[in-house]
């Protein structure tokens, strides 16, 4: 089997719908051998995490458009990027709300770094995984997650290949004191 991020259009869909949607999703997929592990809701998007036979995914997509219509499908496979081109992938996802995506590619980028490059990336890696509850409507996790990336962010400030840490990190504590999630760009 296959492993897939599967984006439908998302027009009317928050956070707290994500688990009806993942029940619902279970409940019209009669595909044979397809796993639908999760689902998330962006303000974009409807995410899907699914694994199928690949020559079984057009049909597992028309299943789906009574929920939403296919934005477009990522085949989740380990790709080996620069480090360089991996930090500007892992940005843009962050800021189009594919914090799952931006997690899994700055996990690689963490794993070529060392001491205080390690834990300022790690600290972004927890902040996506953070928001990454958020969109499965588990807040009080994103909002215990967002505070163990304040702390690994806490020895880092200035840029990092167009971050703004000290940005980055005001917003983290903002939404822990305020215990309000809202998304922000990196």
């Amino acid at each position: 089997m296959d492993r897939f991020m599967l984006h439908l259009k998302n027009t009317r869909f928050a956070p707290e719908d994500s688990g009806n949607l993942l029940a619902k999703a279970r409940q019209v997929c009669s595909v044979a051998n397809t796993i639908i592990r999760d689902s998330r809701v962006s303000t974009k998007y409807v995410e899907f995490d699914v694994s199928i036979d690949k020559s079984n995914l057009d049909e597992l997509v028309s299943n789906l458009k009574p929920i939403a219509p296919l934005d477009h499908a990522k085949p989740v496979v380990e790709e080996h990027i620069e480090k360089e081109d991996a930090i500007k992938l892992g940005i843009s996802y962050f800021n189009d709300e594919r914090f799952w995506e931006c997690h899994e590619v700055l996990e690689g980028v963490w794993k070529k770094c060392y001491e205080g490059e390690r834990d300022l990336v790690q600290g972004v890696i927890l902040v996506a995984a953070a928001l990454v509850h958020y969109q499965k409507f588990e807040n009080s996790i994103c909002l215990s997650v967002l505070g163990r990336a304040l702390d690994k962010l806490a020895k880092s400030s200035g840029m990092y290949h167009g971050i703004d840490v000290d940005a980055l990190r005001s917003k983290v504590r903002a939404i822990i004191n305020s215990g309000k999630i809202s998304l922000f760009s990196i």
